[in-house]
């Protein structure tokens, strides 16, 4: 058993958190710290809202508040909309707070009785306009370095670059758009050149930190740390615990990273231990982990170590997985830049555990990722859904239907396959979520969902109930313990939702208690099962109506016949299917016999020459595409019901087939139709032979020269119906696009 201190961004109680909190410094933490506990680790997790600042005085002043009145309004709605999102804290706090004003002070006073924090007279912005001092993010203009506009005037989020005042290019006041003057002031100034040395070897020992953070940390260093200013003009805030000092506090960006120890000082007066915050904040052993986004790295990588070790005898961050930003239609999700969707807006909407599963899968760990409503609702309904949800409900339904109660379990031994699957799965899922890759610690997840589809559909328990019910039990107990894995491993994800299976599973206490490794174990017999209902549900994206366009016109509904463009695609029904046997011909050693479920009541038999091509092993469990309306036809005397798609660039001086295949793991039976109006009928393949397929890779937004309109997250290669100058991507119409595991060259046929 380990200690683990969490400590969580603030979010700035100046209006409700969004999408960009919840993905940047908010759901990682949460998935981190349930984790933590499931595998039974001491977990103390602080946070809460920073409620100093200018921009505080500036809001409450436009909404007859005062400042404090102002941040207590939004630090009960944050609070609320992160209990609403099922994030977890020890307890979450505010920076306007009896315990941390005087645990700031307190800090402030040790500092400057080491010779750490001195007084100094400098320079300062100063709008004759608004009649006062400007704080750094109330000043913009050009970075002198590498030219980016809007630029603050403390820090470039773009190079990294700080600035003294008077560096920045062109500045101005974001309040009135004049241009400031620079004044004299008197301040407290931390001497963080007292710290340099200590601080490259602290972060020169950081090998685990992501690259963006120690990259961050080390531009900093490697340009020489300056002192900072901590004090500033304004009367809202911490304040400063000298004489002569009215119309000062201590500043927001010093105060704020103090909040993780006065929190944690708070949460142990609360619960009766005054002492327990030595326990995590004096003990080597101890992790302290910090959840932020990139543009406050500096912030907990190099000046909150310096207070740390100013102090004296305090852990030092051992983690800063910070997270880069989550964009919005090409823009950063920001309150003061606009473009933010906020948490309790989309509350009302969507369920807290699908908006988790949809950040945690496009979660922006190394690089900037984009959110999208509709990759949102096709993630959700294909994946959440028609995966996770899916196995869940049709085990649990079975059993339920035919048992009414944990069946026995077959013998170790007679599902090896099975507990193979699961140990790989916790482990990559462990390995993944302890280094905070938490997308990777998702797909793990998934994976093993994949596979109990896949099991259930091998096991045929509808037919097996039928001839033996003994060894049906058997199977169901099996998927079920599939199933109460899947409820311990998505407990970090989708809490909720989890807890919900968690109860239909029959099982005792919580995943918390159980903890991890109860995943490993068996399924106990006996429980009696209540009556299941799904817990994920599908969601349609309500859309704005927009003027028709020349391809909007032929899609689904739009035409009563099909004609012109793509007539001949038209007339193809081609589905997404998963191979779930694979036989030798009997009479042709170069053929394969393979039963593809494509959604229908039986499986569909198809004869593929592609033998030489892909094992047996690659052909199993494959998803892949079938053009399913072919007229039957013999190979050796072997029925074949359709054809399967590949690419070929033989004709192109390549050597290479591969198999079409879905981006995403859309269901069984799914029509990819490209969102057009299809009329299928009985076809025979010289009509196939009519319709220009091809894969290719987008280059500069085109298809092989050819204008085209892609779904958010199309892979890079692409298959697409070509008809004259026009491509559309091959695929459901709805964001799922077809595309290869191999290498082909651009302009491959697919046949």
């Amino acid at each position: 058993m380990s200690r683990i201190c969490i400590n969580i961004a603030w979010p700035y109680s100046n209006g409700a958190i969004h999408l960009g909190h919840l993905a940047g410094s908010l759901l990682p933490p949460d998935i981190f710290g349930r984790y933590n506990r499931l595998i039974g680790n001491e977990v103390l997790v602080v946070g809460g809202s920073d409620q100093h600042g200018t921009p505080i005085t500036i809001s409450a002043e436009k909404n007859h508040m005062t400042p404090e009145e102002y941040a207590d309004r939004f630090h009960e709605i944050n609070k609320k909309a992160i209990e609403d999102m099922s994030i977890e804290y020890s307890l979450y706090s505010k920076t306007h707070s009896p315990t941390h004003i005087r645990t700031t002070q307190n800090i402030f006073e040790c500092l400057k009785s080491k010779g750490y924090i001195y007084t100094k007279e400098t320079e300062q912005y100063y709008c004759p306009s608004c009649g006062r001092f400007l704080p750094d993010r109330y000043v913009e203009g050009i970075c002198p370095k590498c030219g980016a506009e809007k630029t603050r005037s403390d820090q470039c989020d773009s190079c990294g670059t700080t600035f003294e005042t008077g560096d920045l290019l062109e500045p101005y006041c974001t309040l009135c758009g004049n241009r400031p003057e620079i004044r004299p002031t008197s301040h407290f100034f931390l001497k963080l050149s007292a710290f340099e040395d200590d601080l490259k070897k602290f972060v020169a020992g950081k090998d685990g930190w992501r690259s963006n953070v120690k990259s961050f940390t080390q531009n900093w260093l490697e340009g020489g740390l300056q002192d900072r200013a901590i004090t500033r003009d304004m009367s809202w805030g911490v304040p400063i615990p000298e004489e002569g000092w009215d119309g000062k506090v201590i500043y927001v960006w010093f105060d704020a990273v103090i909040g993780y120890l006065s929190a944690s000082i708070e949460y142990s007066r609360m619960v009766g231990k005054p002492d327990l915050w030595k326990e995590y904040w004096r003990d080597p052993e101890c992790k302290h982990y910090y959840f932020i986004g990139k543009d406050n790295i500096p912030f907990h990588s190099i000046i909150w170590p310096a207070i740390l070790m100013g102090i004296g005898g305090m852990d030092l961050p051992y983690d800063i997985p910070a997270n880069e930003y989550l964009m919005i239609g090409g823009g950063k999700f920001s309150k003061s830049r606009g473009g933010a969707i906020d948490i309790p807006s989309v509350l009302k909407e969507y369920d807290a555990d699908q908006i988790r599963y949809y950040i945690s899968a496009i979660m922006p760990d190394t690089h900037d990722s984009e959110f999208s409503w509709d990759d949102f609702a096709v993630k959700n309904n294909n994946e959440l859904v028609a995966d996770l949800g899916n196995f869940y409900h049709r085990c649990l339904s079975f059993t339920k239907k035919n048992f009414g109660s944990v069946p026995a379990p077959a013998d170790d031994s007679e599902i090896q396959e099975v507990l193979d699957a699961i140990g790989a799965a916790v482990k990559t899922y462990s390995e993944c979520v302890s280094n905070c890759d938490f997308k990777k610690g998702l797909k793990a997840v998934m994976d093993l969902a994949h596979f109990g589809n896949r099991y259930f559909d091998s096991a045929k328990p509808w037919a097996l109930i039928k001839t033996d019910r003994e060894a049906c039990g058997k199977a169901m107990n099996t998927n079920l313990r599939i199933a109460k894995a899947l409820a311990i491993m998505a407990w970090p994800y989708m809490p909720k939702s989890s807890e919900k299976i968690w109860g239909y599973l029959g099982m005792p206490g919580t995943q918390e208690k159980a903890g991890l490794e109860a995943a490993l174990e068996p399924m106990p017999a006996g429980a009696e099962l209540p009556e299941p209902v799904p817990v994920y549900r599908k969601i349609e994206i309500k859309k704005e109506e927009k003027p028709v366009k020349k391809q909007e016109c032929r899609k689904e509904g739009s035409s009563p016949a099909p004609s012109g463009p793509f007539a001949d695609f038209r007339k193809m029904d081609i589905r997404v299917g998963q191979v779930i046997s694979v036989e030798d011909h009997p009479e042709a050693e170069k053929l394969f016999v393979l039963k593809i479920d494509l959604g229908e009541d039986e499986p569909r038999q198809i004869v593929t020459n592609m033998k030489s091509v892909y094992t047996r092993e690659e052909f199993m469990g494959r998803k892949l595409l079938v053009i399913s309306n072919l007229k039957p036809a013999k190979f050796r005397g072997v029925v074949s019901s359709g054809m399967l798609m590949a690419a070929d660039d033989e004709p192109l001086g390549g050597k290479t087939i591969a198999l079409l295949e879905p981006s995403a793991d859309v269901p069984n039976g799914t029509k990819v139709n490209c969102g057009l109006e299809c009329s299928p009928s009985r076809i025979e393949v010289k009509h196939c032979e009519k319709v220009a397929i091809k894969v290719a890779r987008l280059k500069d937004g085109k298809f092989l020269g050819r204008s085209i309109e892609v779904p958010a997250g199309a892979p890079g290669v692409i298959a697409a119906v070509i008809d004259g100058d026009e491509a559309i991507p091959l695929g459901d119409g709805k964001g799922c696009c077809m595309t290869v595991g191999k290498e082909v060259m651009d302009g491959a046929d697919v046949v």
